[in-house]
This record gives C-alpha cells, structure tokens and sequence, in this order.
C-alpha cells in the first residue's frame, strides 16, 4: 500500500508489463523491420502513455472497489438478485 500522494510501485510495474505486452504482442512484429532510432523513441513514449493509462485505469478500479466495500460483499455485479 502507499500513501496518498505517491505512486504505488506493484501497480506501476504491472502496467508496464501490460502495456509492454500489448506493443511487444500488437506493435513491434509489424514495425521491427523498419525498427531505427526514432521508431524506438517513438515506442518508448507508446510506452509510456499506454502504461500510464493503464496505471490510472487500475487506481481508478481497484481504488473504488476497495472505498465501495465491493470486495468484502463478494458482490462485484450491477444488478441486484430479488431474494
């Protein structure tokens, strides 16, 4: 766990790994035979951005469900039953 103002780094190394295996799976078969030095820049940043999006996603998520409580009830659905 971290405090409120810094960067949880579990969550920070697992979107990274996510967003590595979504460019290294979708982007880098079809852009490895022109793979220079401005590609690579330009990857690093795709990098960056898709795993800083990925990190806000899961904060966003993760931080709800945990202030909801969701994970105590065992209920992660929308709809209620009628029992």
């Amino acid at each position: 766990m971290t405090d409120d103002h810094g960067l949880d780094p579990l969550r920070l190394a697992e979107a990274a790994t996510q967003a590595a295996l979504v460019l290294g799976l979708v982007i880098l078969p079809a852009a490895w035979r022109l793979l220079d030095g401005s590609l690579a820049a330009v990857l690093m940043a795709m990098l960056i951005i898709l795993t800083l999006c990925i990190y806000a996603l899961h904060a966003v998520t993760f931080d709800y469900f945990r202030l909801s409580g969701h994970r105590t009830r065992g209920s992660l659905t929308y709809t209620r039953s009628e029992d």
